[in-house]
């Protein structure tokens, strides 16, 4: 890793605390920020299960569940999903400049494609460790009466009824749509910011960090959106009394554009759009000024 303007992998205690803290802090922040995004794109996505039909929009299934459920729905599962950011992003992205220097150290490049892989890496790794706790969100996100016993509660009773593989569904898509996010993410992030420091006059800081976090939020976005739908499905299998079998990530493909059409794979896309992006963008402006303020460089 570069720390100090200089490539070493002997560096201090202190050092890899500092390189993956600020990762995990700035994906928390913006995870705090984006959270509501989050349930009502987990609402979203299970609309209509098995069934095609009009799907209720992104404002007006809002304005429902606030009648119904109050403000306090906006925040579901926020305890889990915010311990998920800080172990989550601070694999997802301190894994990704070992595992280029890893790349460059073995092939002799860093070019876009060991990048696209060091990223993807992070964040198969990242999320096979964290699983069980994005399980545990999107439980409470979709089932409010669930957060009563809270999510230690919960936790329990996923194990007594389910048993510990329960806390695994979805593991596959949920890894398939981690690298895939986090390699769009820091791989487009970086390549951007590289392109841009060579054609035009911007220079590390704020700009340069806000353009080329808003160009990998919309590539992640884009890319992303039905393995994410996937692995939501997965992982609420037992929450829907409508939701049949799957066996994995291709059965649920499979399944969604058979009985829903392939429209059913982008369901809350909107909502992932209008959470990542902002995302995206608090995470990597933040991350920078972390590892600024840290002596680190930037990445």
């Amino acid at each position: 890793m570069k720390v100090n303007g200089k490539q070493s992998w002997a560096v201090s205690p202190s050092d890899v605390v500092y390189h993956f803290g600020t990762s995990g802090l700035s994906v928390a922040a913006a995870t705090a920020v984006t959270h509501p995004l989050d349930v009502l794109k987990v609402r979203l996505q299970m609309q209509l299960v098995g069934q095609k039909g009009p799907l209720t929009g992104m404002g007006r299934l809002f304005l429902q569940t606030f009648k119904n459920e109050g403000p306090r729905f906006l925040y579901l599962g926020l305890a889990p999903a915010l311990t998920r950011s800080v172990l989550y992003g601070g694999l997802r992205l301190g894994l990704y400049e070992p595992s280029k220097y890893a790349f460059n150290w073995a092939f002799g490049s860093t070019n876009i494609f060991a990048k696209i892989a060091s990223a993807g890496f992070g964040g198969a790794i990242a999320t096979a460790l964290t699983n069980p706790v994005e399980v545990l969100k999107v439980r409470l996100q979709m089932n409010p009466h669930l957060s009563k016993g809270g999510p230690t509660g919960e936790l329990r009773r996923m194990i007594s009824e389910e048993g510990v593989k329960a806390l695994w569904k979805g593991v596959g898509p949920a890894m398939a749509r981690a690298a895939t996010l986090t390699a769009s993410q820091l791989a487009t992030y970086d390549e951007t910011k590289r392109i841009l420091i060579r054609l035009t006059s911007l220079e590390e800081g704020f700009n340069l960090h806000l353009i080329s976090s808003t160009v990998a939020g919309m590539a992640s976005t884009l890319i992303t959106a039905p393995v994410d739908m996937i692995k939501t499905r997965l992982m609420l299998q037992k929450e829907s009394k409508r939701m049949g079998s799957y066996k994995n990530g291709f059965h649920c493909a499979y399944q969604v554009m058979l009985t829903e059409g392939p429209k059913g794979l982008y369901k809350g896309s909107l909502a992932t759009f209008a959470r990542l992006g902002p995302q995206t963008t608090i995470t990597f402006i933040l991350c920078e000024k972390l590892r600024e303020l840290t002596g680190l460089n930037a990445i």
